[in-house]
């Protein structure tokens, strides 16, 4: 997908660039290959690809309406080189955003790119997601979570659930169908308090399957939940 086949197609699904949205994809891109040369930020570093397989699809629940461009928070669990919220970002100005993420070298990279690409509203912070999930300034905080190829739901469900207001929703983008993944977070879910409103494939415009799941939170998660680092990796719900 060239730079032009990505606007062309925003613009067939009702997202018309300006100028200033292409410079900031642009330069995201020449900060990604940069930055990638010294820290490991991707695997994917030819242009047509990137923007393919890292803005596009980031864009896909934005385009798919499940993310409105208002003045909602939204987070970013494990969001490495900033998919898929940075993308959305750009393209929802309105979307405040906040990534988490473990590594303190990818957080320098997201606040050098948010600095370069004049984005406001972005906050990034290094840590782990059982820790920030028990800090009252961040729990139920948030009107939505997205993770992208971070973990299972079964594990996923306890690091992302606790952030979410009653009522948010997590989506969860993978490579591949979660109709497993979601049998086994039965159990999980359930001790969250929250439920799979929607999972379903859809096709990246080169014919790449890719899978949407929607979980919502429906009352308030326990006190006890996330647990400890690593606790929900080792010993899943």
């Amino acid at each position: 997908m060239t730079p032009t086949d990505f606007y062309n197609i925003l613009t067939e699904q009702g997202f018309k660039l300006s100028d200033l949205q292409k410079r900031q994809f642009e330069r995201y891109f020449e900060l990604l290959i940069e930055w990638n040369q010294k820290i490991n930020l991707t695997a994917i570093t030819d242009k047509n690809d990137v923007y393919l397989k890292h803005f596009y699809d980031s864009a896909v629940p934005i385009l798919q309406g499940k993310i409105p461009n208002q003045p909602l928070r939204l987070l970013d669990i494990g969001a490495g080189a900033g998919f898929p919220s940075l993308p959305m970002k750009i393209l929802c100005p309105e979307i405040d955003v906040t990534i988490i993420d473990s590594l303190n070298k990818r957080i320098n990279f997201l606040n050098h790119l948010a600095e370069d690409l004049g984005l406001n509203g972005v906050h990034f912070y290094h840590g782990r997601a059982e820790d920030f999930g028990q800090d009252r300034n961040f729990r139920a905080s948030f009107d939505f979570v997205t993770a992208r190829a971070v973990a299972r739901m079964q594990v996923l469900a306890e690091l992302t659930i606790p952030f979410l207001k009653v009522g948010g929703k997590l989506i969860a983008l993978k490579a591949a169908a979660a109709d497993k993944e979601l049998a086994d977070a039965k159990n999980a879910l359930a001790m969250l308090f929250s439920k799979a409103e929607e999972s379903y494939t859809y096709e990246l415009p080169n014919g790449d399957s890719r899978n949407i799941t929607v979980v919502i939170k429906k009352k308030e998660t326990p006190n006890k939940y996330p647990r400890k680092p690593g606790l929900p990796n080792k010993k899943p719900l």
